[in-house]
């Protein structure tokens, strides 16, 4: 087990040596804002940064990704890097360079907004909303690729390196990197689920987004069900032979690993961070400036995302209030949650129904004083999110598909006291390791509401028992253990690549 940043630093000195460690993603782990004259530098929302930012100060390397803050121009150097967490956050050793990618607003809106979020994504969520696949956004898509490709290899000089690819956005990057430099040992974590075979085939790239990924020497997902698909996926699409037994693809001379790693949070950190006194104090704050004093309060923490079952969980307050009004007045629902993606047009609606669905649904019950739902569209900073978890009497993550979930692990560490309850969708990676949840089918309303009350009234011994079986099993298996496994394979993967060759261009 590498349960810690200190056991994972050992790890990657023992086990990678001088090998570089590279990590590509779309979105970047600090944003620099003009604010109050001057520059402030901020965490993004989102669980892929919660998740891999400790693991880079553990490792250190170079984190690849797209510039959006509006000052980050202004602290790059002139090959547009940057050293962070800023100078005034952890010891020195606990920094790594950020190298930003800059996109113009027509390459932001094809690549991202267009093919990433409009097409693949849609395509890997059960969501019923349908993918639109757009030539033009496919070519920016490949351009983009291209860029973040020859932005890694800028930075590598010849030896060992392992790169590693986060997500959807980059499919083609893996085969581009390959090109320039076999000698590299490149993997890639698929956060998102892998649809069916069926799904996946209406795309009208879908060969060449799986040769892309075939590039990898590993390519990782949240669940054995998702690797399952994507080998069948491969074993129908492609020319290449797959070995079942043993997860691997042979494609034109090549191998691929398909493994799962189910990824996890920093434990420790959370936890403790949960028990300080400011947060305790922030919570209290909280609570006299909502008005919460008395009530039991449920809480959910999630972008505003049609794959996240938002509208499905209000409208199970709405059954719950109908059913049990002794509830009415006692019991308040805090959605949190930057508004996400809003050029898309189903995130517009999905964020006009949110509001239009809380109005009605707090006319029906409210009383002027007392709103059953509160929606908080902003993205708050993680003591602010801590403060919220620790206010909770229930929390709900109620996705309708979901590669893992974070929000449901971070809620299990920053509740060490035990005296709440997780209420979660069944279709979530975490419903696989959370056991002990009051787990919900998001689409059965009734069945919602249920659920709801079920969290709200398990007595106190209970709440106890679970929270502390969840917490066992989140404590066991941390981010840094999700590093170490993935990039141990990898460096096994390393040990047998070609002899370093001069970087090519992508």
């Amino acid at each position: 087990m590498t349960s810690t940043a200190l056991d994972l630093r050992s790890l990657v000195h023992e086990r990678l040596g001088d090998a570089r460690v590279v990590v590509v993603s779309n979105r970047e782990p600090y944003v620099h804002s003009h604010a109050g004259g001057g520059i402030v530098c901020q965490v993004p929302a989102g669980g892929l940064v919660t998740a891999l930012d400790p693991v880079m100060r553990a490792c250190g390397g170079t984190w690849v990704a797209h510039g959006a803050g509006d000052a980050d121009r202004a602290v790059v150097d002139g090959r547009d890097r940057v050293l962070v967490p800023p100078p005034d956050g952890p010891a020195s050793r606990d920094r790594y360079r950020l190298k930003r990618v800059w996109l113009s607003k027509a390459e932001e809106q094809g690549y991202y907004y267009g093919f990433a979020n409009q097409a693949l994504w849609p395509l890997c969520h059960q969501a019923f909303v349908r993918p639109r696949f757009e030539a033009a956004d496919w070519e920016t898509y490949r351009a983009v690729n291209r860029r973040f490709a020859e932005a890694v290899l800028d930075e590598l000089e010849p030896g060992p390196a392992l790169v590693l690819i986060q997500d959807y956005h980059f499919a083609l990057l893996p085969r581009m990197l390959k090109e320039a430099r076999p000698d590299l040992a490149v993997a890639q974590f698929w956060h998102i689920p892998w649809p069916t075979r069926d799904a996946f085939g209406i795309c009208p790239w879908a060969g060449e987004l799986l040769d892309g990924l075939l590039g990898n020497d590993l390519l990782g997902f949240h669940t054995q069900q998702h690797c399952a698909g994507f080998l069948y996926t491969v074993d129908r699409t492609l020319e290449s032979v797959v070995d079942y037994e043993h997860a691997t693809v042979q494609r034109q001379g090549r191998q691929t690993l398909v493994r799962p790693y189910p990824i996890s949070v920093d434990f420790a950190a959370i936890s403790a961070e949960a028990e300080a006194p400011g947060v305790a104090a922030e919570a209290e704050r909280l609570r006299q400036q909502l008005g919460l004093r008395g009530q039991l309060v449920g809480v959910g923490v999630d972008r505003l995302d049609y794959t996240k079952g938002i509208p499905e969980r209000f409208r199970a307050i709405d059954r719950l209030l109908d059913a049990h009004p002794e509830y009415r007045d006692r019991f308040t629902f805090l959605q949190l949650g930057p508004v996400s993606r809003i050029h898309i047009p189903e995130y517009q609606a999905l964020n006009d129904e949110l509001y239009h669905l809380m109005v009605a649904i707090n006319r029906k019950h409210g009383d002027g004083a007392w709103q059953p739902i509160r929606l908080l569209k902003a993205n708050h900073p993680r003591s602010a999110l801590l403060a919220f978890f620790r206010l909770a009497d229930l929390c709900v993550v109620s996705s309708l598909h979901d590669g893992m979930n974070l929000v449901a692990k971070e809620f299990v560490a920053a509740r060490p006291d035990g005296e709440t309850a997780l209420v979660l969708s069944r279709y979530t990676g975490a419903a696989r390791e959370l056991v002990d949840a009051v787990q919900i089918n998001p689409y059965d309303i009734e069945g919602f509401a249920a659920g709801l009350r079920a969290a709200l009234e398990l007595p106190a011994e209970e709440k106890h028992r679970r929270m502390a079986r969840m917490r066992a099993t989140v404590a066991e298996n941390t981010v840094y253990d999700w590093a170490s496994r993935m990039l141990t394979d990898l460096a096994r993967v390393a040990d047998q690549a070609p002899a370093a060759t001069t970087p090519a261009s992508a």
